[in-house]
């Protein structure tokens, strides 16, 4: 079953971290194996099959969940927050692919070697217009692997259009990202509140999203937030460096 990467107190991202086994309630440790026989002596009831391991306190302060997982919801549910939010939203973009990109027109017309950069306005780009002319700013990081996939080729083909609509997109190469210890699923974050934790299967379709305002999982968003939007490069810039000069 898939993973989902929570916290970890480490420096290097090795180890002591925690994880969530999605879709169900079990949490995974991973730290240092016990291996003292004074204190393997001292345990009780330990199965063949079990290991035991050892974290810090404070890993278990700042990351373990304190209650059960919110289920579910399909993404229509969560589309008010889209027009109701005060301040900010904020994307992160972990995945390779999106299959909602490779179903499209869009996709087709790209493929055919049309420029799609330049489009006329959907209902995103019209609903990010709107509120932005309010002063709020829609924000995106988008993680990018070196070279890049097709799916993120064709994000940075479509990226300056959703850029003129109002849109502040920025690109991160993965291997920085991991080596600033950002989480490996995609989110929206709304007015570093309300978290929207997307969730999808093998082939990258959306199954639905997770919603949370638990204080240790929108902190740590916010903090995610901060360190890709420090490290990202504008759009523009990042289609300079991945296309060379022309």
């Amino acid at each position: 079953m898939t993973l989902r990467f929570i916290g970890t107190t480490s420096v290097d991202g090795d180890f002591p971290t925690l994880y969530e086994v999605e879709g169900s309630t079990d949490i995974l440790v991973q730290g240092v194996r016990v291996s003292n026989p004074e204190q393997l002596a001292q345990l009780r009831d330990v199965k063949q099959s079990e290991t035991l391991v050892t974290v810090p306190r404070d890993l278990l302060v700042r990351f373990a969940p304190r209650a059960e997982p919110n289920p579910m919801v399909p993404f229509p549910e969560v589309a008010n927050l889209f027009r109701e939010f005060e301040h900010t939203a904020f994307r992160l973009e972990t995945r390779r692919s999106y299959a909602t990109d490779r179903n499209g027109a869009r996709w087709r017309r790209w493929h055919a070697g049309e420029d799609i950069s330049v489009e006329p306005a959907n209902d995103w780009r019209r609903n990010v217009t709107d509120q932005t002319a309010q002063g709020k700013r829609f924000e995106r990081v988008r993680l990018v692997d070196a070279p890049p996939t097709e799916g993120q080729r064709f994000l940075l083909a479509t990226g300056l259009g959703n850029v003129a609509a109002g849109e502040d997109i920025r690109n991160l190469p993965r291997a920085e990202a991991e080596r600033l210890g950002l989480p490996d699923f995609d989110f929206w974050l709304f007015d570093s509140r309300v978290l929207v934790r997307f969730v999808f299967d093998d082939q990258d379709t959306t199954l639905g999203v997770v919603v949370s305002e638990a204080p240790v999982e929108v902190l740590a968003a916010c903090q995610a937030r901060d360190a890709a939007w420090h490290h990202a490069i504008r759009t523009a810039e990042f289609q300079r460096q991945v296309h060379g000069p022309e």
